[in-house]
């Protein structure tokens, strides 16, 4: 009897966990799907995505806790999430969902394991394998060639993914990491609204282009947040960063299925140098 009491909360664990994960690589789908065709701009997207998420995000505060979010503000949190969210809406006009996210996870996850460096976090040899691995894939991914994607937007993903990784350092310690993020979101939409009457020559934004950049923030970001937020209780920090390895195969597959895009030998290849690299210095850091 106690072994069933015990599986369900872990089945509950693992169907948030896996709808956080379908949710975060969907991010890169609805993102790549809007731009796509030309029926939203890049700022009009990142603009609506971070005001809807913040609206989600801060209707569930109050509906949990009955107050708005408030406490102490991040402004730099606030900002690095501007700069994710406005650089990643920029790669993905020319970049595939898979290769943007595999560049944009590679990023985040050489950054934070490159703060850890810099902390005094010592890897061993098998930590420095697995992060010359995964450095050595993204070099190969953007290197040149037919296959390789454009230049531009991977290192406009790339810079998103860097500042995707600062804000996830400066979260570390929160105590309620919900409502940081709905904080962070609130402070974060007034910039990039700025970045749109900036862009706003070149401004053009349909129905459906608009209805993608709501999902994006409201369901993909906001609510997935939240479904996230409401796994992690149960996740040792390994299980966690091991989890996110799922988010790049997922939108390369996405983009397949619904973005007619192709796996190419060179993403199969990346992904795997990438991806193996970082769980390797994952395992590593584990036994330690």
């Amino acid at each position: 009897m106690a072994d069933a009491r015990d599986a369900f909360p872990m089945l509950r664990t693992i169907l948030l966990a896996t709808a956080a994960m379908l949710a975060f690589a969907a991010n890169s789908l609805l993102c790549r799907l809007a731009l796509q065709h030309g029926g939203i701009d890049p700022a009009s997207f990142a603009s609506i995505r971070l005001v809807s998420g913040a609206i989600t995000l801060a209707i569930v505060v109050r509906l949990r806790a009955g107050a708005s979010p408030s406490g102490r503000a991040d402004g730099w949190a606030a900002v690095m999430l501007f700069v994710y969210a406005a650089f990643f809406s920029f790669a993905y006009v020319s970049l595939p969902a898979g290769t943007g996210a595999l560049i944009l996870f590679g990023a985040v996850q050489v950054t934070m394991l490159g703060a850890g460096l810099h902390a005094g976090e010592r890897f061993g040899t098998g930590g420095w394998v697995g992060l010359l691995l995964a450095l050595a894939g993204l070099a190969y991914l953007v290197s040149p060639g037919l296959a390789a994607p454009p230049l531009l937007g991977a290192a406009l993903m790339a810079i998103a993914g860097v500042a995707w990784g600062v804000y996830s350092l400066r979260g570390r310690g929160v105590a309620d990491p919900l409502a940081a993020t709905a904080r962070n979101f609130a402070r974060a939409a007034p910039l990039a609204l700025l970045l749109s009457v900036a862009w706003a020559a070149h401004a053009q934004a349909d129905r459906a282009g608009i209805a993608l950049a709501i999902a994006s923030g409201a369901l993909t970001s906001g609510l997935g947040y939240v479904i996230w937020y409401a796994a992690l209780p149960r996740l040792t920090a390994l299980r966690a960063a091991t989890l996110q390895l799922s988010v790049p195969p997922i939108a390369a597959f996405g983009g397949v299925l619904f973005l007619s895009e192709a796996i190419t030998l060179r993403l199969a290849v990346a992904s795997a140098m990438i991806l193996g690299g970082i769980a390797l210095v994952l395992s590593v850091r584990a036994r330690k």
